[in-house]
């Protein structure tokens, strides 16, 4: 079991370098093959965006997006053949079973988002950056589109690039059906730690089995983890999992991905969506 198939929904953006780099890191560590997805919009779905009443110059206003479209996918092409080039990764095919890390660059007419999910179900990893608050990129639907018609395991990455990740892992245990899945999902990075800890709010969490059972799980399959259980104190649910990971030195968080529904946590807030708005390290969820 590995992470030797990655795909990265790549969108200009400030969280783009941070991006690259988690899928350098990963596929450094695998051996993998990384593919760069581009998704350019539909041109029907182009003038929709636009808005009511332009379409007197609809022909030329098309013009005009899909220009800036092209422009700003051969920025994003360029800037991901440099930092392959820069950090010697060579160009390959999914066909290929390498030992060092490929890449290859596949760029999408499509509407919507949804690619991002149906074509992740080929691949073990996929890396999307962090939403950041006010900022049009990274894509919330894409991020979503990757957790939740997959099926697969998701990377998110913070808006700092991280220099490491995967050492210290620690794992935010509810006892969810959701959380279960990740674990199983990521064992290949549990595999390769140096220390995995199972962070438990007192309080937080569904019927199930306690941190202590996953301890004794994970050793049988020769993951050696420590189990902590630890107050609420007046902290957030989100922000006790964060601090917490932050005292344990932390550098990848596993965390399931909307125990309760996505429409309640849009509504009165969540800890997944705390947690995707707010992590300064790299996260792994899926649903």
């Amino acid at each position: 079991m590995s992470m030797k198939t990655i795909l990265v929904p790549l969108e200009e953006s400030e969280v783009l370098p941070s991006v690259l780099d988690c899928a350098l890191l990963v596929s450094q560590r695998f051996g993998s093959y990384i593919e760069g997805l581009h998704i350019r919009p539909l041109p029907a779905e182009v003038l929709t965006a636009a808005g009511e009443g332009l379409y007197a110059g609809a022909t030329d206003l098309l013009e005009t997006l899909e220009q800036r479209d092209n422009d700003r996918a051969q920025r994003t092409h360029e800037q991901f053949d440099t930092f392959m080039t820069k950090h010697g990764v060579q160009r390959g095919d999914a066909s290929q079973t390498p030992e060092k890390p490929v890449a290859a660059w596949l760029e999408e007419a499509i509407p919507g988002d949804e690619v991002v999910g149906n074509r992740g179900r080929l691949f073990d990893l996929i890396i999307v950056g962090r939403p950041v608050s006010g900022a049009a990129t990274p894509s919330r639907s894409r991020l979503e589109s990757a957790i939740f018609e997959s099926g697969r395991l998701t990377l998110i990455a913070p808006p700092i690039p991280p220099t490491g990740f995967g050492e210290t892992i620690v794992i935010a245990w509810n006892s969810s059906t959701e959380t279960t899945r990740t674990v199983a999902l990521a064992m290949p990075f549990l595999e390769q730690a140096k220390r995995v800890v199972i962070l438990s709010i007192e309080g937080y969490g569904v019927p199930g089995p306690d941190g202590t059972e996953l301890r004794q799980s994970l050793s049988r399959n020769g993951i050696a983890a420590q189990a902590s259980i630890v107050p609420k104190k007046d902290r957030t649910v989100s922000h006790a999992i964060l601090e917490e990971t932050a005292i344990l030195g932390g550098d990848l968080l596993i965390k399931g991905a909307y125990t309760h529904s996505r429409l309640r946590q849009m509504i009165f807030g969540g800890v997944t969506n705390e947690i995707l708005a707010t992590a300064e390290l790299p996260v792994l969820m899926s649903h």
